[in-house]
């Protein structure tokens, strides 16, 4: 296989979908989609979020120091997609997108019942890495709905069926079958 240089670019396969829920400075909750995120640490239980100093977010984390992680499965691409397009400048965007939303339990942010995983973080760090600013949370609790739990209990990757990102053609898609166990490759 001969590998082709495209330059340097943001892009990994592939980006999670995640709906970030924060409050602005007068308490109206509003909702971003990043797929610049990811976890970041097992130890303590953390998540790195990526957003512009333009946009709403931004500075809801960084004044409230906390946020939700709202994992949107394949029935919610819609909604998902409009939280990234609209701007929470202009409004009440989940009242625009059409979702309701909550008070997270155990920090100062909105989260989104209706979406089958929500992480709840607590702002432990903050990067400025160019035209983004880098937020850490350290997660403080993990919601799923009981409908996507396995049979121990765990979230099932394939019942929260969620949305991922591919940057290079623009596109939301869903995770496929299970190739085979993961940390095995010994005993195979």
């Amino acid at each position: 296989m001969a590998l082709r240089s495209l330059g340097p670019a943001p892009m990994v396969f592939p980006h999670p979908v995640f709906v970030i829920g924060t409050y602005g400075p007068d308490g109206t909750p509003n909702l971003a989609t990043a797929s610049w995120a990811g976890i970041c640490c097992s130890r303590p239980p953390s998540v790195a979020v990526s957003f512009r100093a333009a946009t709403l977010t931004h500075g809801n984390i960084a004044r409230r120091r906390a946020f939700t992680v709202n994992i949107p499965g394949r029935p919610q691409v819609r909604e998902a997609d409009l939280c990234g397009i609209l701007s929470g400048h202009a409004g009440d965007k989940p009242a625009a997108v059409g979702l309701a939303t909550e008070r997270a339990a155990r920090v100062d942010a909105p989260l989104v019942p209706t979406f089958p995983v929500v992480l709840e973080c607590r702002l432990s760090h903050t990067l400025e890495l160019g035209l983004h600013t880098q937020y850490v949370g350290e997660i403080v609790d993990l919601l799923c709905a009981e409908e996507v739990l396995d049979e121990q209990g765990r979230p099932d990757i394939l019942r929260v069926d969620p949305l991922i990102y591919a940057s290079g053609n623009r596109a939301y898609y869903g995770v496929g079958a299970r190739v085979t166990a993961a940390f095995a490759a010994r005993a195979r």
